[in-house]
């Protein structure tokens, strides 16, 4: 199933708390648990004014209806094609 980063513009999102990211975090995982199995959330990356999520999704389709159901700016989704490292430059 392909990867998706999901880029979410929320100013001020590096100065969120650890409650105000449990928080988010609690309402992301409830409409990933009503919308099924088809979507999984991996990770996200929080810096001074954005969000980058990493999904598993059958289609960008199912992240918006994740996004919009639980509120969430979904300002740019992705496909990720590959992924590299440091061992990506070994022989």
């Amino acid at each position: 199933m392909p990867k998706y980063i999901i880029e979410r513009d929320i100013p001020g999102a590096g100065s969120f708390t650890t409650p105000d990211l449990q928080i988010i975090s609690q309402k992301s995982c409830a409409i990933l648990s009503d919308i099924g199995p088809r979507i999984q959330w991996l990770e996200s990356y929080v810096t001074d004014d954005k969000i980058y999520c990493i999904y598993i999704a059958p289609d960008e389709a199912a992240v918006r209806v994740h996004a919009e159901q639980g509120g969430f700016p979904a300002n740019r989704i992705s496909r990720i094609k590959s992924v590299i490292d440091p061992t990506t430059a070994e022989n």
